[in-house]
């Protein structure tokens, strides 16, 4: 049995991976600022792994939250061999429009509670003998979104990031993933389109259409197919499959 550490996991995409994780047999450590619904993903876990499942409430727009929740959690003696890095992105807007407080906090909630919660993990994992680090981002560090201005420059920074630590840690069987989402089915692409369609003055269904176009597939993905691609990176299969940036979007980003 392995412990997965996975944060976002009250909902969309984080909560899929928990949910993938756990059919795979691994206890799962669910992060997330909102207690009551951990509560209520923990007891699904539990139906699903019989495993005693934990929550970890934490608020990653304050770093501090984050190191808090995990160093207690590991200065219990606990260690975790899979960590998923995953949380809301940034609000939508131009580049040109975007203010200094709104990149140092996407910096923060991103970049720098990633590396907290890498970097507070990695002994244990050191000491497992192995580990697995997958990071949710975005299609944009491939091919940057329009109307994405402070997520595209932080996703970037965060891919780097992660390539970097997969060079340091690949001596002691750790890899660092990254998996790319495309327009996925989640509250936060409905923020998206919602304000795109206002903003438009169309519906909101216009919007969904015009994304899932974009797609060869033709169609938006759901939440559990991008879990599906974390799943395997994290299983022992994918055992060499260290620094690399895996899309998962239907064939939408230009390049390979």
């Amino acid at each position: 049995m392995k412990t997965a550490v996975v944060c976002g996991a009250s909902q969309g995409i984080g909560y899929e991976c928990a949910k993938a994780l756990a059919m795979q047999g691994n206890k799962i450590v669910l992060v997330a600022r909102n207690l009551e619904k951990l509560e209520e993903v923990r007891k699904e876990m539990d139906s699903i792994n019989n495993l005693n499942n934990e929550v970890l409430v934490a608020d990653f727009s304050q770093p501090i939250s984050v190191e808090t929740a995990i160093k207690k959690w590991v200065n219990k003696g606990n260690v975790a061999q899979i960590l998923i890095n995953n949380t809301g992105g940034p609000k939508g807007g131009a580049i040109t429009t975007a203010t200094i407080s709104e990149f140092i906090s996407a910096f923060n909630q991103h970049l720098i509670c990633n590396h907290i919660l890498a970097t507070t993990l990695i002994p244990g994992m050191k000491e497992s003998g192995e580990g697995r680090i997958i990071n949710i981002i975005s299609t944009s560090v491939k091919q940057p979104l329009p109307n994405l201005g402070v997520s595209n420059t932080i996703r970037g920074a965060v891919a780097n990031w992660s390539k970097t630590l997969a060079t340091e840690l690949g001596p002691h069987n750790i890899t660092v993933n990254n998996v790319l989402p495309g327009a996925t089915m989640t509250s936060r692409l409905q923020i998206l389109a919602q304000t795109k369609a206002d903003a438009l003055d169309i519906d909101v269904q216009d919007v969904f259409n015009e994304m899932a176009a974009e797609s060869p597939m033709k169609r938006l993905a759901q939440a559990n197919e991008i879990a599906a691609a974390v799943a395997f990176l994290a299983s022992d299969a994918a055992s060499y499959i260290n620094g690399i940036n895996i899309p998962v979007d239907g064939g939408r980003t230009k390049s390979l």
